[in-house]
């Protein structure tokens, strides 16, 4: 008898946050749908034997749906990812932040499109972000209004390829994604950008106007431990140097796929982020303003010189503060009821 495989694997990079593990496995097997397994891969944190501790709790409960890994070395954030995408069963990766939770009836959402779609390499998510308490939500990130189907190639990854920044509800084919396996990415913090590249190259992409998932944003960053990550990221915070280290790692991706398979989206893709380029900032607005410029001018040495968004928003972005832009942009989500579509078809 062939053994069943799983339409989803969940996907769990385990990285110290040993008190946010227990609430997010409640969040996914709290689902109204169970053909999913778990997959977790702690990578040697301080926190681990805790981690260990809770995995195997609820792999007693809920017999034959949870594997855990410890990895033998710091393998950092984007080899890990990797890790997991090699030890998933399932026919789709559904990743979920160690410290975030999964929203009720998402994966019932994401495997109706998947039995209505065909070719799908990505579902493109919808998602929100909370401090503290999941029911104070501060900010939702959706954005199409209606379920959209982009063709592989050219529209798909021009669409999808920033918007995979965020790796809770990131959903790829696994097949497609353990056979574009490479360490070469590693230190950008980005691998699943590759994936998003590598797989829609040749396969569709779906966007669901659907909440999938809900990001913490009051835990700070724990990059910089891993071999490939030190030196470029401090833990415990974003330094202006961690910032251009993951756009330019991010540019790097799509320039790699030109080299590897001739699909030139660099121009493309720059204009997105361009057009798009508060995040890439916004951690940075409280330097001071020589710093800042400087800061700026590195960036625009990447390529952003060519477009007038980046001003503006390098611009807005200083004198508003990080506050002030922020009440701004979710005005504008909440009145559109979507994410502003600069550049985009709608």
């Amino acid at each position: 008898m062939t053994e069943h495989r799983p339409l989803f694997s969940i996907c769990i990079p385990a990285y110290n946050r040993a008190k946010f593990l227990a609430p997010l496995l409640d969040s996914i097997y709290a689902q109204g749908y169970n053909d999913f397994h778990v997959v977790i891969c702690e990578d040697r944190s301080r926190e681990a034997a805790e981690i260990a501790k809770i995995a195997r709790e609820y792999g007693e409960r809920f017999p034959g749906t949870l594997s855990y890994y410890e990895n033998e070395t710091n393998l950092g954030y984007d080899a890990n990812v990797r890790n997991l995408v090699e030890k998933a069963t399932g026919e789709y990766c559904f990743f979920m932040g160690n410290d975030d939770l999964m929203c009720a009836g998402a994966l019932e959402n994401v495997a109706e499109i998947l039995e209505r779609e065909q070719n799908v390499g990505l579902v493109l998510k919808s998602y929100a972000w909370f401090d503290v308490v999941p029911g104070e939500i501060n900010q939702e990130i959706r954005y199409f209004e209606e379920e959209r189907v982009f063709a592989a190639g050219r529209e798909a990854i021009t669409v999808c390829f920033r918007r995979s920044g965020v790796i809770s509800g990131y959903i790829v084919n696994r097949d497609a994604a353990h056979a574009a396996a490479t360490s070469r990415f590693d230190g950008t913090l980005y691998y699943q950008m590759h994936l998003t590249a590598s797989v829609l190259a040749k396969m569709n992409a779906v966007a669901t106007p659907k909440m999938l998932v809900l990001c913490r944003g009051s835990e700070v960053p724990e990059f910089g431990n891993s071999d490939k990550e030190k030196g470029k990221y401090v833990p415990g915070e974003y330094t202006p140097q961690a910032r251009l280290n993951m756009v330019g790692g991010a540019l790097s991706i799509i320039d790699g796929l030109k080299q590897a398979s001739g699909l030139d989206l660099v121009g493309e893709v720059t204009r997105d982020y361009a057009n798009y380029f508060y995040p890439y900032i916004r951690d940075q607005l409280k330097l001071p303003l020589g710093e800042y410029l400087k800061l700026c001018s590195s960036y625009g040495k990447m390529g952003f010189y060519k477009y007038p968004m980046f001003y503006l928003y390098c611009l807005t972005g200083y004198l508003l503060g990080a506050g002030r832009f922020d009440s701004m942009t979710r005005r504008v989500r909440n009145y559109l009821g979507r994410s502003p579509q600069i550049g985009l078809s709608k």
